[in-house]
Formats: C-alpha cells, structure tokens, sequence
C-alpha cells in the first residue's frame, strides 16, 4: 500500500512539476510530499532537478500553444465545483456536506410524585441531570452525485447521521435510548437514500427514503432544529433531543417512498408521494396491505419588502387490524412564515384523527382501535442583528380521548405538552455558530397530573 501511494505522488508529481513554470511553488509541494515521507529521498532529488531546469528553461522558451478543451463526455478532467465542496468528474457533479454539533444539557426535572405520572408526557421527572449530547439534529454527512444524461437531471443521494453518544441497540436502531458507559458505541441513522430525476417543464421524481412531506416545513422552519429544545432522556441521551417534537407538531420522519413535485409556477409548488404504510407504536397489532400518502403545497413570494413562504400538507394511511376491522389516520397542517428585514415571524397549525401525537402512529387509537383526535400549534419570532441572534417560541400539542371507555381506561395519557424556549445565537464564522438556550417544558394528564422542567443547554453547531 505505501509503494502504491508514493508511485501515486511520484505521478501526480511529475505532473505538476511538467506544467509549473515556477520552481518556487512546485518545490515546496515537493519537499512537503518529502517531509511527510512519501517521497523517497531520490524521487526527491530528481524531481527537484527537472523542476530547476523546467523552470531555467521556461524563460527563454516562447510561449505554449493553446491548449484545447477536452471533448464532453472524455471522463478524465478533475476540477473543483463552482460552490460547495466537492468536484467535477466523468460529467459528474460530487458534492459534500454535512453537519456536527455539541450542547452541554442541564436539566431540572420536577420531584416525582403520586401525581406526576403523565404517560406520553415529554418532560423529565426526577432530579436533575447533565449531559453532553447533540441537539435535535445529530451530525450529519450527505453524498450527491449528480448528473445530466439524455436531457434529464439524474442524482443518486446518500445521507448518513451520526450521534456524538453512545446509542443502546433496539428495535428503534440508532434513535433508542443511549447507553453512556464505557466500550459503548456511536449509532449511524442512515435516513437518506434516494434517487432524483428532474427535467425543465417536468418537475421531479424521486425514489428511496428521505423525509416526508407532511409535517416538514415545521420541523425544518423550527428554530430548535438547531439546539436542544426539550431535551427528552437526558440521563442516558440518545441521538437526539425533541427540540418542538411532540409540543407544536408530529415528526415528518424520514420514510421510503415515491414522491413528484411539480415545476415551480409563480412560486407555487406541488408535491403527491405514495408511502410505505407504517404500523402503529402504541395499538394493535396490524397487517396493512395499503400504501399511505402524503401532499404538499408551498407558496414562496415577495409582497414588497415583505418575504413570505405559506405552506399546507396532509396525510392518509389505511391500517388494517389482525384479526379484523380497520381504522385510516389522516392530518393536515399549514404555517406561514414571513420575513421583513432582520425580523422573521412564523405560525403553525396541525389537526389529526388516528395519526396520535410526537412521532407518526403514537398513541393513534385505544386498545382497541378507536382513533383519537389531536392537534398543536407553534408561534416564533427571530431577530437578526450582525452576526447576532434572538429568538424565541411558544408551542403545544393536544391528544384527545377516543371516547368515555378510554378515558376510564387511561386517566394519567397526555392531554397537553407545552414549551417556551428563548435562544441567543453568534456567528462565529460561517460555518460555526455558538448558542446559549433555556427551555421551559410542561407536559399534563387527562386526570391533571403534571410535570414541569426547565432546561439550559450551551454549545454549538457547524454546517458546510
């Protein structure tokens, strides 16, 4: 392997020391390649040699001939891309992003008590707990190859999400509970992989697994996506907190599917997927037959100085009961964020019947079946001013009764999840940016139990 990566730098050498008129900035490239000891010290001398003499040579010389541009489609020029990171290859376009960030989570649970069991409730109950975790994004690092081929715009995407804590394998893979011992382990959630055809006037096709359109624009218009939110575990942290989860609307999730979107019309977008069906966490056992769907459209204008981007998206999915009878879980959202200056203000509104509350398919009917009906809702504000950042929002999710039998069934299930967060935020650079939050969370039962928590979290997040 080492003979293999010194040929490979003699090589790639020889070929810049063939096309540099300077001795200067080629000879250090060589002495570096030296240095680190990929070169050997006669490869070194050599090549340092021709490039003295290239370089004596080059100032007498009359000037190169133009060189042609290779044909389209010759597969052996390199170069960078015009924005991002990655490069150019074959007639591809590689490109490479990704994400990775820290909080120090200080959490003040409220003492447990006869009264403080609230079953689907989001706040911790207990004494309180410090941890160093990811926020409600864990890091990420995204892969996309993309390409024009008989007039289409193909890309083949691949996005993996790494937690900084160790995660506890179970039947939710990487995002269950974390495991903070020693020898323990990282999980890797790849939640996207997906294939993308597009072409002017057509729209876009895409493939493969990639977040759902129902739920999206609030998960990603949220200004915890950034931090931590309500925190969730914080004792063994997994992946990720809740950020809004489950207090002002239900996780979109990453799921497989086939989903077009339309061109864009005046700013108007369309988009109609067919989904994988998914099972119900918390009812009765299913075997759906039927796939689920899901539509979105997306409003982007300008009214004179004032930016607005408006969305709605719904949902619906059959599922069938083994052993007999059905029930569909339907929802629809829509929010409006608009923007004037530095100021940004945003609200949100979701209504469901058997789709329950926080993640897809949780707490959706009783034992038996029957739907329960919820809904939520969030408001925020930012404030932008230099390379500083205020923000805050207020937010709540509601889970209602599917009737008298299961209120008598289930006195202590969630009635309300509520939270107020405020955030400061300094652009460190562009790529980093550091954050300070506070988090107060509020989760009450049907029978009124209730629990309360507050939350600081400190740290922050880079992009690229």
């Amino acid at each position: 392997m080492k003979r293999f990566l010194g040929g490979s730098a003699v090589a790639i050498a020889l070929c810049l020391v063939s096309t540099s008129a300077y001795a200067g900035s080629s000879a250090a490239l060589l002495k570096r390649l030296h240095d680190k000891g990929i070169l050997s010290d006669e490869d070194y001398s050599e090549l340092l040699k021709e490039d003295t003499e290239q370089a004596q040579n080059a100032v007498t010389a009359p000037p190169p001939a133009p060189v042609q541009a290779p044909a389209t489609g010759g597969g052996r020029i390199i170069k960078a891309t015009d924005s991002g990171i990655g490069f150019e290859v074959g007639g591809a376009t590689i490109k490479f992003s990704g994400s990775v960030n820290g909080f120090y989570v200080s959490d003040n649970g409220q003492t447990p008590g006869a009264n403080t069991t609230v079953v689907g409730g989001v706040t911790n109950v207990g004494n309180s707990t410090s941890a160093v975790r990811n926020g409600l994004l864990p890091g990420f690092f995204k892969i996309d190859v993309t390409t024009t081929q008989g007039g289409w715009d193909v890309g083949a995407h691949f996005g993996m999400y790494p937690g900084i804590n160790s995660a506890a394998w179970g039947t939710l893979g990487a995002n269950n509970g974390g495991q903070p011992t020693a020898l323990a382990t990282a999980g890797i959630d790849f939640r996207q992989t997906y294939l993308t055809v597009a072409r002017k006037g057509f729209g876009e096709l895409k493939i493969g697994r990639d977040v759902g359109l129902f739920g999206q624009d609030a998960i990603l218009n949220d200004i915890t996506l950034l931090t931590p939110g309500t925190p969730g575990s914080n004792i063994a942290p997994s992946n990720t907190t809740l950020g809004r989860i489950g207090v002002g609307y239900i996780y979109t999730d990453f799921q497989p599917q086939i989903t077009y979107t339309t061109p864009s019309f005046m700013g108007l977008k369309a988009s109609v997927g067919v989904f994988q069906p998914l099972a119900s966490l918390t009812g009765p056992t299913e075997s759906n037959t039927q796939p689920g769907f899901q539509a979105r459209i997306a409003y982007d204008t300008k009214l004179g100085g004032v930016g607005l981007h408006s969305w709605v998206s719904g949902i619906t999915q059959k599922h069938d009961i083994l052993g007999g009878g059905s029930y569909v879980g339907r929802g629809i959202d829509f929010g409006s964020k608009a923007t004037v200056g530095p100021v940004s203000v945003l609200g949100y509104y979701y209504t469901a019947k058997g789709l329950g509350t926080t993640v897809l398919n949780l707490f959706d009917t009783d034992g038996n079946g029957n739907t329960r009906g919820s809904e939520g809702y969030y408001f925020q504000a930012v404030l932008n001013h230099g390379k500083w950042t205020l923000a805050g929002s207020y937010g709540a999710s509601l889970l209602h009764f599917a009737d008298a039998s299961d209120a008598v069934s289930n006195p202590t299930l969630v009635r309300r999840n509520e939270s107020e967060v405020g955030q400061v935020r300094y652009g460190l650079t562009s790529w980093v940016t550091l954050i300070g939050e506070y988090t107060h969370s509020h989760s009450v039962a049907h029978n009124n139990n209730s629990a309360s928590s507050n939350t600081v979290a400190v740290g922050g997040i880079l992009f690229f």
